[in-house]
């Protein structure tokens, strides 16, 4: 635990959300249960084994001597996840969350949860990719893009906020959905995002209709029970990218498995879309380093190539 001591012992007073320790990275022995968040004004956290009180009574007191050296007279507020394979365990250990809770990244505002539930509504690991996504928009103006798994839609409003045309957002549940279009209202883009409550795999006709899209986001969960799993799922994502794609479009394809490495995503592309083109991954944020960089969040771009045959346009009937 003393990795995770040392790193709030050096914390500075955060403005945007990220993470600020990652012990799952696997570089601080002895810490792999661990990852500290900012969610300001909010501290998150986490632990993904079990904690003994006098453990977290330890770091809450270095917590609360840094906080007090950086915000002098300014309320401690942190929140502890104990995250299992059952149910995640949410507890406010001091001060309180915001009534309507809102960060920033890199000027964009977003909303999160964090009492309730494992996952916040804002993935911090996904930097990078809403970078990329704002700089591909910045360069590729009026385009229009689709955002598959779409959660609460920080890539939709990456694009918009770089000057992107129109977005479809589509996702199955409609929870994150609607803080998604919370989320575009708080950065003023509500008016050029459309929200789709639909299971993709079911509404291909719908999706169809609308390509061809200049960027097309893959962002599935890797494994969710009824829903979603890569090793069996992700080639029918692929199959449908070239047809969904412009020519010269862009393909943002994402996975988030330590079970599934970059290879897994690019045989499965060169099996099902072989005329799509791979341009580059993606790195990570540097604070979510890993002693094995295969373990960690997958963002790959594909392109498809300017000029496609018909015959490579659309999938067979038989794959639809």
């Amino acid at each position: 635990m003393q990795a995770l001591l040392d790193a709030i012992s050096r914390l500075t007073r955060p403005t945007d959300a990220g993470r600020v320790f990652h012990g799952r990275g696997g570089l601080h022995p002895g810490c792999e249960q661990w990852a500290l968040d900012a969610y300001p004004p909010v501290w998150l956290l986490t632990s993904f084994a079990p904690v003994a009180d006098d453990e977290l009574a330890r770091i809450g007191a270095a917590l609360a001597a840094r906080w007090a050296e950086i915000a002098p007279g300014e309320p401690l507020n942190w929140v502890f996840q104990h995250r299992d394979e059952n149910r995640p365990a949410n507890r406010v250990m001091a001060g309180e969350i915001p009534a309507e809770h809102i960060v920033e990244e890199d000027g964009a505002r977003f909303a999160v949860n964090l009492p309730h539930g494992q996952n916040h509504g804002f993935f911090l690991d996904m930097a990078e990719g809403r970078r990329w996504t704002r700089r591909w928009a910045e360069a590729h103006p009026g385009g229009k893009v689709l955002n598959l798994f779409a959660y609460t839609c920080s890539f939709s409003v990456a694009a918009l906020r770089g000057g992107a045309a129109a977005v479809d957002n589509y996702d199955m549940a409609r929870g994150p959905l609607a803080v998604g279009r919370r989320n575009h209202q708080l950065n003023g883009v509500q008016d050029r995002a459309a929200f789709h409550g639909h299971d993709v795999f079911s509404s291909w006709g719908k999706i169809r209709r609308g390509a061809p899209y200049d960027l097309v986001v893959l962002d599935p969960p890797s494994y969710q029970k009824g829903s979603f799993v890569a090793t069996k799922d992700y080639a029918r994502l692929a199959r449908k990218l070239p047809e969904l794609l412009a020519p010269g479009g862009h393909a943002l394809v994402c996975l988030n498995t330590p079970k599934l490495g970059t290879d897994f995503l690019c045989d499965t592309l060169a099996a099902e879309a072989p005329m799509l083109e791979f341009i580059e991954r993606v790195a990570n944020p540097a604070v979510f380093a890993d002693v094995d960089e295969e373990r960690s969040l997958k963002v790959l771009v594909y392109r498809q190539p300017e000029h496609v045959a018909p015959s490579d346009s659309r999938a067979p009937p038989e794959a639809v």
